[in-house]
């Protein structure tokens, strides 16, 4: 179960990287439509942020499975100590509960503007849930990750900090 959740952590983290490269694209694509071609779009303001959106939340999972969040090791060390283990539990206790108060008012907040047909007010007009579906989605899959990572805490152990992001 635990590998399945971190494949689901590294599929949507490389979605979430692939998405920003489409970003990057889509307003390389929008100067030059209007600057060199004076013919702007309607799309690509609105499509870009909707991108960016899903890829910030999405990416959450995948950022906390390769423990790339910030962490500051000042008096806990040695991963092995159980000091650490409960200070790496916690964490990821805190992490998890605010994910689920998220999820469940992101999830309402999703249905109702599905449920109303409610759009963004500008020409391209995005159904809302668009970008409301990202953050009950993309935190629910970080909510996962972190119970998953409890786990690991437990029976694997606390992951080595990488030489670059130690310090």
């Amino acid at each position: 179960m635990l590998a399945f959740i971190d494949k689901i952590a590294e599929f949507t983290g490389k979605l979430s990287a692939w998405m920003l490269f489409a970003v990057g694209f889509f307003v390389t694509y929008e100067v030059v439509m209007r600057y060199v071609f004076i013919a702007p779009t309607i799309w690509v303001d609105e499509v870009s942020r909707i991108f960016q959106i899903w890829a910030t939340f999405l990416a959450s999972a995948y950022v906390l499975k390769h423990r790339e969040l910030i962490v500051i090791d000042l008096f806990f060390k040695q991963t092995d100590s159980l000091a650490r283990k409960l200070v790496e539990t916690l964490s990821l206790i805190i992490i998890a509960g605010f994910c689920a108060v998220a999820v469940k008012f992101g999830f309402d907040l999703w249905l109702k503007a599905t449920l109303a047909g409610h759009t963004t007010d500008s020409f391209l007009a995005p159904p809302k849930w668009l970008t409301h579906g990202s953050i009950w989605v993309g935190l629910g899959f970080l909510l996962v990750q972190a119970l998953a990572e409890i786990v690991k805490v437990w029976t694997i152990g606390v992951p080595e900090l990488d030489a670059h992001s130690a310090d």
